[in-house]
């Protein structure tokens, strides 16, 4: 008896840990109801074969709006697939969208480049490919992304103003010189001219959706974020910004994920 006993506990023991484990390396503990689905894209445009990840929320994505979220630079698309997610989802409930995560590689930041032509990929190629799986609505999509997803989110939205209907940078790498940049952001000062976001925006306002921009207190692009809420402002864009405690990381992204979730549902109802 006492040895069932603790064979029981030993398994129960094993059994927990094992899935403490799985979920500290997937970032989730439950879905929540929303189906997860992984899928290969064989881009013509880039000449190769990407990992794309997609979330359909509970119920199924038909009809319901599509969210591109960019990933940040040296993070996969399944980076940001967290409870903070699922729950933020779960909460919206029958107007949850369905959430496409992108794979950018590593450094593309997001445009085309001597590299390949990245943007043209996600506007082209994964955007339909999203919309044909999910059965989501084609005429609500919206953008945004995290860190060199944000910068490529406000840049693919620059370049395809009618295609989105809201746009979101989440602590988005911006600089206001090509100096500034780290290696293998752009590929030179022509390239980065050619993306100047903030430098588009100091002209006139290249957004018609609603914009979302939001950083922490210590990020290292708060300086430059807000330079480009002030041009989007003095533009008469329609911009919410907001400076949050905290810095360039998971944590504070997590935190505000239901904020973003909630800026995108509404802006595309």
């Amino acid at each position: 008896m006492r040895r069932w006993l603790a064979l029981s506990l030993f398994v129960i023991a094993a059994t927990i840990g094992f899935l403490a484990v799985r979920d500290i390396r997937r970032g989730y503990w439950s879905t929540h109801g929303a189906r997860i689905v992984r899928f290969s894209l064989q881009s013509r445009l880039l000449r190769r074969r990407l990992d794309e990840v997609l979330v359909t929320p509970r119920g199924g994505g038909r009809g319901r709006p599509l969210l591109v979220f960019l990933h940040g630079r040296s993070a996969p698309p399944k980076a940001n697939l967290t409870d903070q997610l699922f729950e933020g989802l779960k909460a919206l409930g029958t107007r949850a969208p369905n959430v496409l995560f992108a794979n950018g590689g590593d450094h593309s930041y997001w445009h085309n480049r001597a590299d390949g032509p990245w943007g043209s990929y996600v506007l082209r190629e994964a955007i339909p490919e999203a919309l044909a799986r999910s059965g989501a609505d084609s005429h609500r999509v919206a953008i945004g992304g995290i860190s060199m997803g944000g910068f490529g989110a406000l840049d693919l939205a620059r370049l395809a103003p009618r295609r989105f209907c809201a746009i979101g940078g989440h602590s988005a790498a911006l600089w206001f010189h090509g100096g500034d940049t780290p290696a293998g952001a752009f590929d030179d000062a022509a390239d980065f001219g050619h993306h100047d976001v903030i430098g588009f925006a100091r002209s006139r306002s290249p957004y018609r959706a609603p914009v979302w921009l939001d950083v922490g207190t210590k990020d290292p692009f708060l300086e430059a974020d807000t330079g480009l809420a002030n041009a989007l402002r003095a533009d008469g864009a329609r911009i919410s910004f907001h400076v949050w405690p905290g810095s360039h990381g998971a944590r504070y992204w997590n935190a505000h994920m239901a904020q973003y979730l909630q800026f995108y549902v509404r802006a595309c109802a």
